[in-house]
């Protein structure tokens, strides 16, 4: 009884609100009141579901707009005007799967507090519904679809008067599909991709869109929309390449998207058509792990092209994951990595576009022999398997490990593994099979992370532990070196040879054969065999027999046995004829060397290491002294009296009969001539001509000098004394100069008391010139060293 009734007042309760609240009419229907409660549980449910009904309904109540009627409205805010600097740009729309409708505006200018009031009018009711104290600029109202509506917002304030905007429309023509909400630009050979995104509430509505563009600072733009593909993507063709354009988005209308605005404008660079350049590309050894490389690249790109960066690509060439793709802002780039090849790229990038990248391989480490000397090791069991074994001891650092194998030329495959007990693993099945005759380089790097083996980074995440090579199967050479030889001698000679070429080799080549026998037209010899050094590719054979022609073979071995031999080589070596007659020639060289540059050589070598003493008969400081005029000379000599050291002029003074006749007898043989004497006569006659006038002219031009005095002359005499030549010194003629001679006589006197058969031609040719020669006579003596 009590349950019964609970559940009638509950509904009493629900009917009460509803009919207060017009539930009815907005959609709420009560076709449980002839219900009738059965139970206490559900009398108790529709207790709580009545509180609920009229909590919502009475909170419906205080949100809803107030109506009234229009005309009152209209005659309450006719003082309201439509003003530039009021209230403006009213403008309603809504949503394709929506009733509701938004309405926006934009404030006036002058306004500082303000309120707005929306009314809201729909034909063909006479009432308006009021929304009051908005102090937003946009509202969102319910609106009847079929029904055509005006909006009047208006704005109050207490310093302006009232202004309003007014909006008119179908609520059938309100539907907006907004702008997209983001859209991504890709620019390539004049192309320009475009790739939006929309929102969500209206991605279903959209089905294509517009672009719009034009030239970055161009007044107008392109009379011609492009239409999309489909709702997201779009292409733009015949763009210029080197220009920034402007683009505009907006959607194409339809019937759920009645208003398609235009999106805002966005900006896209210049295509980047030029790659980057690489400067300088170094890869350098860690000095203290020795198991990495640092590799340093710098590279430049074109100032004229607007970039934001760079990507740097780098990854292994075996194809290994992962490929790292890097982003940086400046021109260089530092990496440390393994010994493994690499494939580094690197292009400029914009928000529109990427330049056409630069590559660069970064080889393998060049196999060397000191790489894996007792590290590696290989043992291969079939074409599709094999073991590779490294130290026990490297375990205890390190698990995970990757091999790379490769034959030249070709690409690397690669095998990564975790191993933490042997110090060996059997590769099996291997993805390409072994082939056979070629030579596989194998390379083991260890990897620091244990909680996989994969490759994590391509920076800092690998060290090369070694390298190593070996063969599935080997073979013979199948091609031979080429033979040369020089130094030829009657019992050696020395033979040179190129090296195998590694893809003839097919296999570890141990040395080289030198087959080689005598050669004769008739007969036979036997072949002896020589084996050196496979690094060597010169040998001197020795103990040959003199004037003997040999013929010469030469082939490669490895494991599988000898090669083939190359093409026979005939030499033949020297006899003890061809030796003198090579020893005749050598002479004869030499002489015609010596004759044709040996006489200016040795003159050379003489003067500079023993020079001549000069020919007095061409010296300044000797007189050859002629056979007839010996008297005339020595009477001409022994008037000389110096008085007075003079610098500037000289003067010659002759004296008569100074020479005593047993002096002169004692002299003339003396003073002889020599015939054989190679000086010409006539040629030191010219000398002593020719440094007359000299003199003559010195004499003139010092005629106001001071003279030798006549009352002053000192008579110099000598003992006899034997010259030892034809050649005398002026010190020899000093000492044989006659003592006696009176002191006044002049040179007129002693000329004129001379018998007139006497010739004094001899003597006046070569005697009329005296040289002065030293700047210190010896006055004291009163006597002077004089030049002839």
């Amino acid at each position: 009884m009590v349950a019964d009734c609970g559940c009638e007042i509950a509904l009493k309760l629900l009917v009460f609100q509803s009919v207060e609240g017009d539930m009815v009419g907005r959609g709420f229907h009560l076709d449980f009141l002839d219900s009738k409660c059965s139970s206490h549980a559900s009398c108790s449910r529709v207790f709580i579901l009545g509180l609920i009904f009229a909590y919502y309904t009475t909170l419906y109540s205080h949100v809803q707009p107030s109506t009234v009627k229009c005309m009152n409205l209209s005659s309450k805010y006719q003082h309201c005007g439509i003003h530039p600097d009021g209230v403006h740009d009213l403008d309603c729309f809504g949503k394709h799967n929506s009733h509701d409708i938004k309405c926006v505006w934009k404030p006036g200018n002058h306004t500082s507090k303000k309120t707005y009031m929306l009314f809201i009018k729909q034909d063909p009711k006479p009432s308006c519904r009021v929304h009051k104290n908005i102090t937003e600029f946009s509202k969102n109202i319910p609106l009847y679809k079929d029904r055509n509506m005006t909006a009047e917002v208006f704005e109050t304030s207490e310093s302006t008067n009232c202004t309003k905007a007014v909006f008119r429309g179908s609520p059938k023509s309100l539907s907006r599909c907004d702008p997209p909400v983001s859209a991504s630009f890709r620019r390539h050979s004049g192309r320009l991709f475009v790739d939006v995104r929309w929102q969500e509430v209206d991605k279903k509505a959209i089905s294509y869109y517009s672009v719009s563009y034009k030239a970055l600072g161009s007044p107008s733009w392109s009379e011609l929309l492009l239409q999309s593909q489909n709702r997201t993507n779009c292409m733009v063709e015949n763009l210029n390449s080197s220009l920034v354009y402007t683009v505009r988005i907006q959607c194409v209308t339809n019937e759920k998207c009645s208003q398609c605005p235009w999106s805002e404008a966005y900006t896209v660079p210049s295509e980047l058509t030029t790659q980057p350049v690489i400067v300088s590309l170094n890869n350098t050894d860690i000095s203290k792990t020795k198991d990495r490389r640092l590799l340093s690249v710098i590279w430049k790109f074109s100032a004229k092209e607007r970039y934001d960066g760079f990507y740097v690509t780098i990854g292994k060439a075996s194809g290994e994951a992962p490929c790292k793709q890097m982003n940086t802002t400046q021109p260089e780039i530092k990496l440390i990595l393994s010994y493994s090849a690499y494939h580094l790229t690197i292009s400029a990038f914009n928000n529109a576009s990427t330049s056409p990248a630069v590559s660069q391989t970064i080889p393998q480490r060049e196999y060397k022999p000191s790489m894996g000397a007792g590290k590696l090791n290989v043992t291969v069991h079939n074409e599709k398997s094999f073991t590779i074994y490294w130290k026990d001891d490297f375990i205890k650092k390190y698990v995970c490990f990757s091999v790379e194998w490769m034959k030249r030329g070709h690409k690397v495959a690669y095998k990564s593994f975790y191993e933490d007990e042997n110090n060996y693993r059997t590769l099996s099945p291997l993805p390409e099979p072994l082939e056979p005759y070629e030579r596989y380089t194998i390379t083991l790097h260890t990897r620091p992370n244990k909680d996989t083996c994969n490759l994590k980074h391509i920076n800092n995440s690998e060290s090369t532990y070694g390298s190593t090579q070996f063969y599935f199967k080997e073979g013979s050479p199948v091609c031979a070196p080429n033979i040369s030889s020089f130094n030829v001698t009657q019992t050696s000679v020395v033979l040179q040879w190129s090296s195998i070429p590694e893809k003839d080799i097919r296999g570890f080549l141990l040395g080289y054969i030198i087959h080689y026998k005598e050669y004769h037209q008739k007969g036979t010899s036997t072949e002896r065999n020589i084996t050196v050094d496979p690094l060597l590719n010169s040998y001197q054979l020795a103990d040959l027999k003199s004037g003997t022609g040999y013929k010469v073979q030469i082939s490669g071995f490895t494991r599988a046995g000898a090669g083939v031999r190359s093409n026979i080589y005939l030499f033949t070596t020297n006899t003890q004829d061809d030796n003198n007659l090579s020893g005749v020639i050598t002479v004869l060289v030499v002489v015609g060397v010596v004759l044709i540059f040996g006489s200016p050589i040795i003159k050379r070598a003489r003067v500079i290491l023993w020079p001549s003493i000069p020919n007095p008969g061409n010296s300044n400081a000797m007189q050859k002294i002629e056979g007839p005029c010996e008297l005339e000379l020595l009477e001409s000599i022994n008037t000389l009296n110096v008085e007075e050291w003079d610098t500037h002029s000289l003067h010659i003074v002759e004296k008569e009969n100074v020479v005593p006749a047993s002096t002169l007898a004692s002299m003339l043989p003396l003073l002889r001539a020599s015939d054989n004497e190679e000086d010409s006569t006539e040629m030191t006659r010219s000398w002593i001509h020719s440094d007359t006038e000299d003199a003559t002219g010195d004499i003139d031009r010092d005629s106001n000098a001071e003279t030798f005095s006549a009352n002053q002359q000192t008579h110099c005499q000598s003992p006899p004394f034997a010259f030892s030549c034809d050649y005398t010194t002026m010190e020899m003629f000093q000492q044989v100069m006659p003592q006696g001679v009176p002191a006044n006589t002049s040179v007129t006197q002693a000329i004129e008391s001379e018998p007139e058969e006497t010739d004094l031609t001899g003597v006046k040719s070569g005697l009329d010139y005296v040289r002065q020669f030293s700047t210190s006579p010896t006055c004291g003596s009163e006597e002077m060293s004089m030049v002839f």
